[in-house]
């Protein structure tokens, strides 16, 4: 992975975790910290929720005086982590398209468990697909829809590199059954998600509407998975203002437990390969 690639995000949330966890180790409450450096506590708060988008270098420095750490590796090695967290990742000249950390997060998953109740994953979608339901959602404005577009296509290369992303994907019928335009960019949509069946790491997973009421009807999510056991894994929960970001060990098996019910109520893998196969006969016959 390319400098540009990495993902200044996890970064960002590994330097707050640390940050937040030198000053618990000292004793000392966000007002403490702020009161005897005479800062804002937000100027903190937003360092440890990984909320500060370029760190600064002194400022990590001056927190660690504060904390009384004495092991200068440990220093060094914050002072790094905040560096690598102010390079630019790709999607940062898309920062009108993308809101919040989801994207920079997704781009360093390993592996991505998806569950989607009414629309495909954006990660398989059509650029045709994606500009129909991109217009769908009121954007007007033909140059905005085109920009969103091009950003969503760009995050699916997280499937196409050298150590590609495994995805899990469960989706329900209703997503696929619901026609999106004109029939052929429903069709075409549809093909390309029969495309992935001989790519050892993309698993999809068709949940009829026979298998009646089960665990997903209250909405979709995500489950990341990260390749540093350092970084927790998270749960994404879409909602129309950003998101919602759960990462208590309760909170990931709760939904772990929900995908895999999921998977047990979905056809197989090769079933819903064929699934897709007859729908497609059926809209082109």
């Amino acid at each position: 992975m390319s400098d540009g690639d990495r993902s200044p995000t996890l970064r960002l949330r590994r330097l707050g975790r640390e940050m937040r966890r030198l000053r618990d180790a000292a004793g000392m409450t966000i007002q403490q910290a702020a009161d005897e450096l005479e800062w804002s506590t937000s100027k903190i708060s937003r360092l440890e929720n990984g909320l500060t988008r370029r760190p600064d270098v002194h400022v990590i420095r001056v927190l660690c005086a504060a904390y009384q750490v004495e092991d200068e590796q440990m220093v060094n090695g914050l002072v790094t982590l905040a560096r690598e967290a102010r390079h630019p990742a790709w999607w940062t000249v898309y920062r009108d398209v993308f809101r919040g950390p989801y994207v920079g997060l997704e781009a360093e998953a390993a592996a991505i468990s998806s569950y989607q109740l009414g629309l495909i994953p954006g990660l398989l979608q059509t650029p045709d697909y994606a500009r129909a339901i991109t217009r769908a959602a009121s954007v007007r404005d033909s140059a905005e829809v085109e920009r969103r577009v091009a950003a969503r296509m760009e995050r699916q290369r997280i499937l196409e590199k050298d150590d590609p992303t495994r995805l899990w994907a469960v989706i329900d019928e209703a997503a696929l059954l619901r026609t999106v335009h004109l029939p052929q960019v429903h069709a075409r949509q549809l093909r390309r998600l029969i495309e992935t069946s001989p790519l050892s790491h993309v698993k999809l997973q068709v949940l009829p509407m026979s298998a009646g009421p089960h665990a997903g009807l209250a909405g979709q999510f995500v489950i990341l998975d990260f390749p540093d056991p350092t970084d927790r894994s998270i749960v994404y929960l879409e909602t129309p203002a950003d998101g919602l970001y759960l990462e208590e060990t309760g909170e990931l098996d709760r939904f772990r437990l929900m995908f895999r019910h999921l998977s047990d109520s979905a056809l197989s893998a090769d079933a819903s390969i064929a699934y897709l196969s007859n729908l497609v006969d059926r809209l082109e016959g």
